[in-house]
């Protein structure tokens, strides 16, 4: 367990300090002065400079940070971040955001490399290994409900009762073909629950309603899906570009749903939160894990991407007025609305974490 634990804290740091490595990397690309790099925060372990940068160790190990001068306050000196041109500064400030793309994307290379957890077509038998048919819904007051059968069970086997002949099962079109054979007869249903085997006694109804089926449930086919290492890359970029993509519509829904009045079914989760599903995620398996940090550095970079101060889209959103305005926001102004988004940040990850540990304890 504790092992777990530093595996799950040095993961999620490690994605912090990756963030601002992206914003780093650029501003050396462009040739602005960095003036420290450190991993952890102050007060400061030890430090080399290499060059114009001081490259530190600090001692609270919470992440990372870049001092870039100019980037706070304004220094009209050549290789200072406000002394940049508009698109460069853009580009530096958007390197965090796109540094978690980037991690995603690898993570999910990885993943395919080593094969992933996948819902498949029942034709479908390339690069694909220990296919299986599962249970994606359980329709309300259905045998299957009554039986007990819950969402994620995996079918390995039917037979009748009154026969020991089990039909092994890899395909949906296999469980749908037996029980539409057998509506109004008893069947036994083998069951892999986690690491549990049990047999579940249900009868197919001869007249279901309209939509579903003789037990009442939704299956799907899944298997664990290898790619060539040629490919891999692809399929990475492929699926964080394509869960990108849902997560935002997800969020679009979620506030649409909130905006008329009704349950949307998403939970804020702070950093304490994440932190418990890093460790459920870690008892998973090396895949399940590498999936899941792939899936939150997504959902970090879209929250950094936010056009609000004191996250990088913040700064985004402040270099966008000032090329449209042909002149930049008095920088009083700008570090007064970064200090008042800052705290209610806080404020509002403190309420969160109670929240978390409520739920989780």
């Amino acid at each position: 367990m504790v092992l777990t634990i530093i595996i799950a804290f040095i993961s999620l740091v490690s994605l912090f300090i990756l963030h601002e490595f992206g914003h780093f990397i650029l501003a050396k690309i462009f040739h602005v002065k960095v003036e420290e790099f450190g991993i952890g925060y102050p007060p400061r372990l030890l430090g080399k400079k290499i060059g114009d940068t001081l490259y530190s160790l600090n001692l609270l190990p919470f992440g990372a940070f870049v001092k870039i001068p100019g980037e706070i306050e304004r220094i009209n000196e050549k290789g200072s971040f406000s002394a940049q041109p508009l698109l460069k500064r853009a580009l530096i400030a958007f390197g965090g955001v796109l540094s978690f793309w980037i991690i995603s994307a690898i993570l999910f290379s990885i993943v395919f490399s080593l094969g992933a957890e996948m819902t498949i077509g029942d034709e479908e038998t390339k690069n694909i290994i220990n296919p299986k048919v599962q249970i994606a819904d359980v329709a309300a007051n259905s045998p299957a409900q009554i039986a007990g059968l819950k969402v994620g069970d995996t079918i390995a086997s039917l037979k009748l009762k009154i026969k020991n002949e089990k039909l092994k099962i890899t395909k949906v079109k296999e469980v749908q073909q037996f029980t539409d054979l057998h509506k109004g007869e008893e069947i036994i249903l083998t069951i892999e629950r986690g690491k549990e085997i049990f047999d579940v006694k249900l009868t197919p109804r001869v007249s279901p309603p309209t939509g579903e089926g003789p037990m009442g449930l939704a299956l799907i086919r899944t298997a664990t899906k290898i790619y060539p290492w040629w490919l891999s890359p692809w399929q990475g970029i492929s699926t964080t570009a394509t869960m990108t993509l849902a997560i935002i519509r997800g969020y679009y829904q979620a506030i649409k749903n909130s905006f008329l009045g009704l349950p949307t079914g998403v939970e804020l989760m702070g950093p304490i939160g994440v932190f418990h599903l890093f460790l459920q995620a870690s008892e998973l398996g090396v895949n399940y894990f590498l999936q899941f940090i792939g899936m939150i550095a997504i959902y970090i970079a879209l929250f950094n991407i936010l056009p609000i101060p004191s996250v990088d889209g913040g700064k985004l959103l402040f270099i966008s007025i000032e090329a449209i305005r042909k002149k930049p926001i008095n920088p009083k102004t700008e570090e007064n609305l970064t200090a008042a988004f800052f705290t209610l940040l806080v404020a509002l990850s403190i309420l969160v974490a109670i929240k978390d540990l409520s739920r989780i304890f």
